[in-house]
């Protein structure tokens, strides 16, 4: 069992014997906290703080990081006050153990939510010092490796979590020792007997695979001595994990993966790599499209690195990756890399790579926080974040010539809105290499894409299908959402000053007192709420009108005569957006006599008055709306023909041209047999109003090969 003298020996390869010190001061402040404490497995509880800050010096952390390690639960599980810990070891360390305790502190109602709030409060918690994720991730990692006190079920669980989001984390942050260790934990836990077979397998094939390795090894090493280069060559393993997903997901047998061979090369500097890579592409025959250049163009999370395939002898596959020892640290540690280059301010000094990995990082946070606030619940949040727990990433460029690194298959909208909220929300097109293209196109690498804007553009719902970045995703749902709510809001208005009518009241008329009272009784905040309940159809706007008549009555204590007035009817403009709806059964258009049906959640359905599918509400004033026309309307609305032709060729082609020239747009066109001699032509088409329709109706009789025409509708 490791102790607190044996931890602080292994400091003294990396830190000051004053910051020792202090980690040790933090251990026994946390033994003494923790005393009478014990976890599962018997042991005494100090022993897992003492675990995660070992697994964080194996990273090279600085002391502020192992001292918050060690008293990452004190604030969660013990009666330690938050301004205790502040005032024995000072701010920085303290907010990181209360951003860490905060992760967990919160019970919920479902899994789902917790794992989705406690995700919410690690964003925030990871703007204010990103040194809390690496604490958590160390605290997951010794959690990880003693699951076997707990029972299967709360296992897997808390694998699937770790896999779910931990791991991608450790991933996005460039952290890899942690992710594959945390990966093949998982694995274990998850599929234990799986795991057992592919570890068997592997160990039956390792010792004829060691004369290989080691062969190839020996070639490389020799060349490079020959050309003057140094080179640190080392045969990298697959770890269990990464074997099991290829061969679930590429569905390769386990020799199919096995046979290739993998080595890295770590030399001294960036010229160095490119000319290792020289010397391995004369020593083995480079497979064709198989080389990518992470050191011109780093990944998202600071990797940096030149990938290549070669022919070995006996045409077996070599894949080599070659980079600088910082490049390595980086690839292993990530952005722990940062603390230990800081500590030895040893910083790269042609690229500056280790502060700007640190950057990369940051910039990922504030990216998180955005998706956050624009976000309408955790589980929203969570499901948004997913997407970009992370995929392979496109470069494509700016007119400026900037590069963006963005996940395949991305879209211009994506494009438009990693660039700025703004450009996204009023983009209209895109130029892709100076074409012209649909802002659903996917992009691809080496692409320049220009977003044409508009000043009264926004965002289209249709967006939400093809977009892939959860930037994106978040920022048209957050516009759609608030466009929604004033859309409904001002429906609402509308439909309750209808209703008050009845009563000989106005709603800007009502005194402030009886508004607030029935809102009161009514648990519902403001009026702008009531307003978009009732717009939404959730609330009918008569028996709202009535309630709010009743206690207007009882304010002026005069009780009404019970006159009813009519009033006129609510008039569509054809502007009201989402929260009007057209029937599809029965098409509405300009012209035709309509009613309205409120629908809950969707707002104010808008039925042909004769519909057979308002039967179920008729004389059910409080269900039903009257509704007129505005008499000059610029929209176009969706009707169904049905057109009978003679089975001729061209037929479709000429009906087209036939509603054309009348001026109509046609929205879908399908055809059905009839008989041998006739075939019925399905039209969906925009029109104006009824005078509209009845153009293009006459336009279609006119033509030679239309034997029937008639109007669908329920």
């Amino acid at each position: 069992m490791l102790t607190i003298d044996d931890f602080a020996t292994q400091l003294t390869s990396y830190l000051p014997s004053d910051k020792i010190n202090l980690v040790r001061r933090a251990y026994y402040y946390a033994e003494q906290a923790h005393e009478g404490q014990k976890r599962r497995s018997g042991e005494p509880y100090v022993t897992h703080p003492l675990e995660v800050a070992q697994i964080l010096s194996e990273i090279r952390m600085d002391h502020q990081s192992l001292m918050a390690a060690m008293l990452h639960d004190v604030i969660e599980d013990t009666e330690v006050p938050k301004t205790a810990l502040l005032e024995q070891f000072g701010e920085e360390v303290t907010e990181i153990v209360d951003g860490v305790s905060k992760l967990t502190q919160i019970h919920f109602e479902s899994k789902e939510q917790a794992q989705a709030e406690n995700f919410q409060k690690m964003a925030l918690a990871m703007s204010r010092d990103i040194r809390v994720i690496l604490v958590k991730l160390a605290d997951r990692m010794h959690n990880m490796r003693t699951l076997g006190a707990l029972r299967p079920d709360k296992r897997r669980r808390i694998a699937r979590e770790t896999l779910d989001i931990y791991s991608p984390i450790a991933h996005r942050l460039g952290i890899n020792d942690f992710r594959i260790e945390l990966e093949d934990l998982c694995f274990q836990a998850m599929y234990p007997m799986r795991a057992r077979m592919i570890q068997k397998a592997v160990n039956k094939i390792s010792g004829h695979r060691k004369e290989i390795v080691a062969d190839i090894k020996h070639d490389i090493e020799d060349r490079l001595e020959r050309e003057g280069l140094i080179g640190r060559v080392e045969g990298r393993q697959k770890h269990l994990y990464s074997i099991y997903q290829k061969m679930d997901r590429h569905e390769k047998s386990f020799h199919e993966i096995m046979d290739v061979f993998a080595f890295r090369i770590v030399t001294d500097t960036v010229d160095s790599c490119y000319r290792v890579l020289g010397v391995i592409h004369n020593l083995f025959k480079p497979v064709p499209d198989r080389f990518k250049d992470y050191i011109a163009i780093p990944k998202a999370n600071g990797y940096q690195s030149l990938h290549t395939t070669l022919f070995g002898v006996y045409r077996i596959p070599i894949e080599v990756q070659i980079r600088t020892e910082e490049m390595d640290a980086v690839a292993n540690m990530g952005i722990a890399s940062h603390w230990l280059y800081k500590n030895d301010n040893e910083v790269d000094e042609e690229n500056g790579q280790f502060h700007n990995h640190h950057a990369r990082a940051r910039q990922w946070v504030k990216g998180l926080l955005e998706i956050q606030k624009n976000a309408g619940n955790p589980l929203e949040f969570i499901e948004n974040v997913k997407l970009d727990l992370f995929p392979d990433e496109v470069y494509v460029f700016t007119p400026k010539g900037d590069i963006l690194e963005m996940p395949t298959g991305v879209t211009a909208v994506d494009f438009a809105y990693n660039v700025h909220t703004d450009i996204g929300n009023s983009c209209v097109a895109c130029r892709i290499d100076r074409h012209l293209a649909p802002l659903s196109q996917p992009l691809q690498s080496g692409q320049t894409v220009e977003i044409i804007t508009s000043p009264g553009a926004q965002p289209n719902p249709a967006w939400l299908d093809f977009v892939v970045t959860a930037k994106a995703r978040s920022a048209i749902r957050h516009f759609l959402k608030n466009q929604k709510r004033s859309e409904s809001m001002e429906l609402g208005r509308r439909l309750l000053n209808k209703s008050l009518y009845h009563f000989e009241l106005n709603l800007d008329e009502l005194s402030t007192k009886v508004i607030d009272s029935w809102l009161d009784q009514a648990g519902i905040k403001t009026l702008d709420d009531l307003l978009e309940e009732i717009g939404l159809g959730n609330r009918m706007a008569y028996l709202v009108a009535r309630q709010l008549m009743e206690l207007t009555e009882t304010e002026m204590n005069q009780p009404q005569d019970g006159v009813e007035n009519i009033p006129a009817p609510l008039m569509i403009t054809g502007t009201e957006g989402m929260v009007i709806k057209y029937a599809k059964c029965c098409r509405p258009i300009p012209g035709d006599p309509i009613v309205g049906h409120m629908s809950s959640g969707r707002g104010l359905v808008i039925h042909n008055e004769a519909c057979k599918n308002l039967n179920e509400f008729r004389g059910n004033t409080e269900k039903l709306v009257s509704l007129t026309w505005k008499k000059q309307l610029e929209q176009e609305f969706s009707v169904e023909l049905k057109v009978g032709v003679e089975n001729v060729r061209g037929v479709v082609a000429s009906i087209a041209t036939s509603v054309t020239e009348a001026d109509a747009n046609i929205e879908s066109i399908t055809l059905e047999d009839h008989d041998a001699r006739i075939r019925v032509v399905d039209l969906v088409i925009n029109v104006q109003g009824r005078e509209h329709l009845a153009r293009v109706m006459k336009r279609l009789k006119v033509n030679k090969a239309v034997v029937s025409i008639s109007r669908e509708r329920a």
